[in-house]
């Protein structure tokens, strides 16, 4: 799988890449991530990803011609995606992450400003995602999050593939309460049935308290 991020903050996905298991991931090859300043596709001298709305407005909106170049130059895989981070997009799911995770390449728009020019919605970008009911600065942190989710998906990321299996139902994916030791802390105590070593029940109580997410 390869992330490609077009961002105006290229800097911000640096320390993100190179923790935990996205960074052994990187490592051995599973994935890669990489990120472009959007100002390499503007041109003239003083690199301008922007400009005054149409109409009027307050704020600058995103220029689409630049997105246009850096998409054209960075898809290169047959099963890709090209996404645009945006609240009005439709709501980002398990079910869709399970999807995108068989995919080869996904490429992220980043928006910044008020937004970005509605043509690159219409004829750029193949969807239009939104993390939650509410406005980021940008779509830095919402390709993150998505990034997150898809790759623990993607085998040889998060070592065992059991871990998800448990978990994954045919309508989304099971988060379900969990604890370890101590078996009491003050007068706090761990479900019996967790105690029990009867694997049917146990299977059926992380169903009952379970939430099935992406459904």
């Amino acid at each position: 799988m390869r992330f490609d991020i077009i961002t105006i903050f290229p800097e911000l996905f640096k320390p993100f890449a190179q923790e935990s298991l996205l960074k052994r991931a990187r490592a051995k090859g599973v994935l890669s991530i990489e990120t472009h300043n959007l100002r390499k596709w503007t041109k003239g001298p003083h690199r301008v990803v922007d400009d005054k709305p149409y109409g009027g407005g307050l704020g600058m909106v995103m220029k689409v011609d630049p997105i246009f170049r850096s998409v054209k130059s960075l898809k290169r895989k047959k099963r890709a995606k090209v996404i645009l981070f945006t609240p009005r997009g439709r709501k980002f799911t398990q079910l869709q992450a399970h999807a995108w995770a068989k995919l080869d390449q996904i490429i992220f728009i980043c928006g910044r400003y008020e937004g970005i020019d509605e043509r690159v919605a219409k004829h750029i970008a193949d969807e239009c995602i939104s993390v939650g009911d509410y406005v980021l600065m940008g779509g830095e942190v919402a390709a993150m999050a998505v990034i997150e989710t898809v790759s623990r998906l993607i085998p040889g990321v998060i070592g065992k593939e059991t871990f998800l299996k448990e978990r994954k139902q045919k309508a989304g994916f099971l988060e379900y309460p969990q604890y370890t030791r101590p078996e009491v802390f003050k007068t706090w105590r761990v479900p019996q049935t967790l105690l029990s070593g009867n694997h049917k029940k146990i299977v059926e109580w992380k169903k009952k308290h379970g939430r099935l997410i992406g459904k």
